[in-house]
C-alpha cells in the first residue's frame, strides 16, 4: 500500500479484498464523486457468477446502487456500457495466467461500438490496465494492453445518461430508462491492418 500511496503522490487509494487475500479489506467499496452525480463500486469480481458475466454484474451494480462498476478475476480486460450503466475489468497488468484461460490460442481484445471486449479467454492473459479521467458524469477510459510486443491504447468514453441512477436521497428526479447512455470506443493510435481491433469487425 506505500508504494501505491507513493505513486500516487500520498493520495487516498481504494481497495477491495480478493477472492485469495487475507488482508482485513472490505469486499466492495461504493465511493462517490462529482458530487454525488457519480457512484463508482469496486469489487475483486468474483462475486459473479458465473465469472466475469455482464448479468450478473448488473445485478451486482443495482444492489450496490452504482452508475459504474469496476471489476476484475477474469484476467481478461473489458469496458463496456450495459443496462444503462458502465463496466470496467482493467484486466491483468502482470499477464497472470489464471485456470478460466485455454492456452490453446492468443487472447486478445477487441473494440466494438459497444466498448472493448476480451476476444478469449483464449491463450494467455494480455497484460493491460486502464487508467481513468472523470469529469462529472463523464467517465474517459484508456485501456493499455501489450500485445505482441507493442503496447495498444484503447480510449472508451461513458457518459452516465441524464437522470438516470441519480441518488433521490438529495431531492433528484425520478431515475429515467436504462440504456440511453453512450460508449464511444476509439483507437489510439489509428489501428493496422494486423491490429487486434481489426480482427472480425
Amino acid at each position: 500500500m506505500e508504494y501505491l500511496r507513493s505513486i500516487v503522490g500520498g493520495a487516498e487509494i481504494q481497495v477491495v479484498r480478493g477472492d485469495y487475500d487475507e488482508v482485513c479489506l472490505p469486499s466492495s467499496l461504493t465511493v462517490t464523486h462529482s458530487n454525488n452525480s457519480l457512484r463508482i463500486g469496486l469489487i475483486h469480481g468474483h462475486q459473479s457468477l458465473p465469472l466475469g458475466s455482464l448479468d450478473a454484474l448488473s445485478a451486482i451494480a443495482r444492489q450496490m446502487d452504482v452508475d459504474f462498476l469496476v471489476s476484475g478475476a477474469t484476467h481478461a480486460v473489458q469496458a463496456v456500457e450495459y443496462d444503462g450503466r458502465f463496466f470496467l475489468n482493467p484486466g491483468t497488468a502482470t499477464g497472470a495466467w489464471t485456470g478460466a484461460w485455454n492456452s490453446s490460442k492468443p487472447g486478445f481484445a477487441v473494440s466494438s461500438n459497444e466498448g472493448v471486449k476480451a476476444a478469449g479467454p483464449h491463450g494467455d492473459p494480455i497484460p493491460s490496465f486502464a487508467l481513468l479521467d472523470i469529469q462529472g458524469t463523464v467517465v474517459v477510459t484508456y485501456v493499455y494492453q501489450f500485445i505482441d510486443g507493442d503496447v495498444k491504447v484503447e480510449k472508451v468514453e461513458w457518459r452516465k445518461p441524464d437522470g438516470y441512477g441519480v441518488d433521490e436521497r438529495v431531492g433528484a428526479k425520478t431515475p429515467i430508462t436504462p440504456g440511453v447512455g453512450s460508449v464511444m470506443p476509439q483507437s489510439i493510435p489509428s489501428p493496422t491492418p494486423m491490429s487486434p481491433q481489426n480482427a472480425g469487425w
